[in-house]
């Protein structure tokens, strides 16, 4: 992970984030779907203060009890500024994450996408460009509605090819290219 990159500095982490989705997300069309909560301001970007694994699992559900408290806000991006929240520690967080907030009810109500620096898919190489469809300038966990994700995608042809689609483009594009452009976005 790129621990000199990180910021502590909730205002400097957002936006770092913010960038990513505008520069890589949204301008690569990573998300066919960012641009326009971006232009309807519907994305929160709520930044974590490091602490430990209980402390980052209940982070994510307390998020999701705000969400339900704002629903003029579409999507939430919980962000980890931790440099000691390796890849493999992240996915442990994903996991248990996903099961506390089943077991709160949350089945069907919110979904979650993951975003990691280091972001491997299983069974590709760690220089595989494919790699930065998920990759995030911080460790991430991105609340998405599923019932607004539901509304959108009826209105979208094939989108189950957005995935192939990206794997595609990030390969063409390159590793060094994908790697210079996530980089970009640590600078303000």
């Amino acid at each position: 992970m790129s621990e000199h990159l990180f910021s502590r500095d909730p205002i400097v982490v957002a936006k770092h984030c913010q960038n990513w989705v505008e520069s890589i997300i949204v301008r690569f069309n990573i998300c066919p779907f960012a641009k326009a909560e971006l232009e309807q301001q519907t994305v929160d970007y709520h930044v974590v203060k490091q602490g430990d694994f209980e402390s980052y699992v209940k982070a994510t559900l307390t998020q999701c009890q705000y969400l339900d408290n704002n629903v003029d806000i579409s999507t939430s991006l919980v962000i980890y500024p931790d440099p000691e929240l390796d890849f493999e520690t992240y996915l442990d967080l994903l996991v248990i994450t996903e099961q506390i907030m089943s077991d709160a009810g949350y089945d069907g109500i919110y979904q979650l996408a993951s975003f990691h620096p280091d972001y491997c898919f299983e069974g590709s190489d760690t220089d595989d460009a494919a790699n930065f469809t998920n990759r995030a300038p911080y460790p991430v966990l991105h609340l998405i509605r599923e019932d607004h994700i539901t509304k959108v995608l009826s209105d979208f042809v094939k989108p189950e090819q957005i995935p192939a689609r990206n794997i595609e483009f990030t390969r063409r594009k390159g590793y060094q290219k994908m790697a210079d452009a996530l980089a970009q976005c640590y600078k303000l």
